[in-house]
């Protein structure tokens, strides 16, 4: 009995759910196909000084490079090699980004393909952002090296080699995802070659990473890959500090894969979180945000400290990936910044904040045949520099949602009241609600169609607060809303429908 126990230990420690974020820094930022020198920059100038965590960024290796007509962003998730060298830079550009990242405390966090490498219809030659050849017919990946030996070609039940039916698990694991040649992640030398990738990252001075598509390998393959990885660069971190895994697993229930499968590896991504909260936010199939007041596990979701949690993603945001028209994006900008000020406000879950880039959709049959345009680039198709304008937001296609004042703000709030409880929720029954976080945080959303007045219990210290959402504390002044808390802890909140953004949220450092 007591060995069971120690193995049982052994294998809650190994697991590692800690984001290894420095202190009272809550959420990251995943920034989508930027070039390293711009995170670099953005991290000092921005993400230091605004209490980000960390940056979720695009897979660093070596891809797979399409030209006609223009490049796709998901050149990015059909790997050549584990060579440091994407459209985002090359390796002293890496390895200065996450130098400079970490020295301001804000750590960097890599979407790790392992799943498989470029797709069945790759071709041969060097078109690949190293230059490095392969043949995806013969299963040749001289530059890793991989053989046909360590695919799963011929362990695949289907008889077209793709995945065909999404409740056979076996299909889901040893199939191709659309065409992705799928690695057998069951023999120890690719394993090796995986861990010895991953653990260079580690060297560099990653703080963790995201492994995409993890639902489609085995979690006693990941489980041996992890138990690889070295401990995190003392540099920057803890002796003994883990790396940080966050594991992209789809569950919307329903299907033969569970994310409970992957709990004894890292967190895992909670796609139910972004698609039921976009329902609610938009009032479809006759929801409120009343029903807000149990979000988390009563929502049946998976543990708080399991999740891993978003609004959006940079696929479901293109329609794809899970949760369908519901899934809010900065196309609903005013709706957005609501979802997000929601989710960074409320205690459950570690939290991401997406950072886009624009495209033109084109709708034809119900999809967005635009939905694979990549980054703003040059004619050469080399991704553009992210522009900052004087106003602070981003220019040339670049979104940057996080620049947002009031999704600033909110991860400034959420920091704020870090290890505080839920509480004093309120609400009129309809879309109407409040709650605060212990005594250093109250935010208040109107998503009726009529105007809110009401005098509602904060919990906080008396005094004179700077509403963060419509502008900020400046020196001694509010940007934006006053609003006062007597010495009860209770505030006059009046918020209009037509209010350029319909919500509100006041917190201990914005006090006067």
């Amino acid at each position: 009995m007591k060995l069971l126990l120690l193995l049982v230990a052994v294998g809650l420690c190994s697991a590692q759910y800690n984001p290894n974020t420095r202190s009272g820094r809550t959420s990251i930022v995943h920034l989508f196909e930027w070039r390293w020198d711009d995170i670099a920059a953005e991290c000092e100038r921005y993400l230091g000084p605004n209490g980000f965590g960390g940056v979720q960024i695009s897979p660093p290796n070596e891809h797979i490079t399409v030209t006609s007509p223009w490049r796709p962003w998901w050149e990015r998730y059909q790997p050549i090699s584990y060579k440091l060298c994407s459209r985002s830079g090359n390796d002293q550009q890496f390895r200065d980004m996450v130098t400079r990242c970490n020295n301001v405390g804000v750590y960097i966090y890599v979407d790790a393909v392992i799943n498989h490498m470029c797709g069945a219809g790759g071709g041969e030659g060097t078109h690949s952002s190293c230059g490095s050849y392969f043949n995806a017919g013969a299963r040749n990946f001289p530059a890793v090296p991989f053989s046909s030996w360590d695919f799963n070609d011929g362990k695949c039940r289907t008889g077209s080699g793709e995945i065909e039916n999404y409740g056979d698990a076996y299909q889901v694991r040893d199939c191709r995802l659309v065409s992705l040649l799928d690695l057998a992640l069951e023999k120890d030398y690719v394993r090796d070659k995986i861990a010895d990738f991953l653990n260079t990252l580690i060297d560099i001075g990653v703080a963790g990473f995201r492994f995409d598509a993890a639902k489609h390998m085995w979690p006693g393959d990941l489980k041996v890959i992890t138990d690889k990885l070295r401990n995190l660069n003392t540099q920057w971190f803890p002796n003994g500090a883990r790396p940080f895994i966050f594991q992209e697993v789809i569950d919307l229930g329903g299907e033969g894969i569970s994310t409970s499968e992957y709990f004894g590896i890292g967190r895992v991504t909670e796609f139910k979180y972004g698609a039921k909260l976009g329902t609610v936010i938009r009032k479809w199939n006759g929801e409120k945000m009343a029903y807000l007041r149990n979000w988390g596990e009563g929502w049946g979701f998976m543990p708080s400290d399991r999740a891993l949690v978003f609004v959006d993603n940079h696929d479901n945001q293109r329609g794809h990936g899970a949760g369908g028209a519901s899934i809010l994006t900065f196309y609903d900008s005013r709706l957005y910044k609501m979802g997000l000020g929601f989710m960074l406000a409320h205690p459950y879950g570690f939290t991401r904040v997406m950072s886009s880039f624009s495209w033109d959709r084109y709708w034809v049959d119900g999809k967005d045949v635009n939905d694979w345009i990549g980054p703003p680039s040059y004619s050469d198709g080399s991704t553009k520099p992210v522009p900052i304008k004087p106003d602070t937001t981003c220019g040339d296609r670049w979104v940057c949602e996080h620049r947002w004042r009031q999704i600033r703000n909110m991860v400034i709030f959420r920091n704020v009241v870090d290890g505080q409880p839920f509480s004093n929720w309120w609400d009129n029954g309809s879309n109407q609600v409040a709650f605060g976080r212990g005594n250093r945080g109250f935010i208040v959303f109107n998503n009726n169609d009529w105007h809110l007045d009401a005098t509602l219990y904060t919990g906080l210290p008396s005094g004179s607060y700077c509403d963060v959402i419509s502008g900020q504390k400046e020196g001694d002044c509010c940007s934006g809303r006053q609003i006062y808390v007597d010495g009860n802890g209770n505030a006059r909140f009046q918020i209009s429908n037509n209010d350029e953004d319909p919500f509100a949220a006041i917190h201990v450092d914005a006090k006067l």
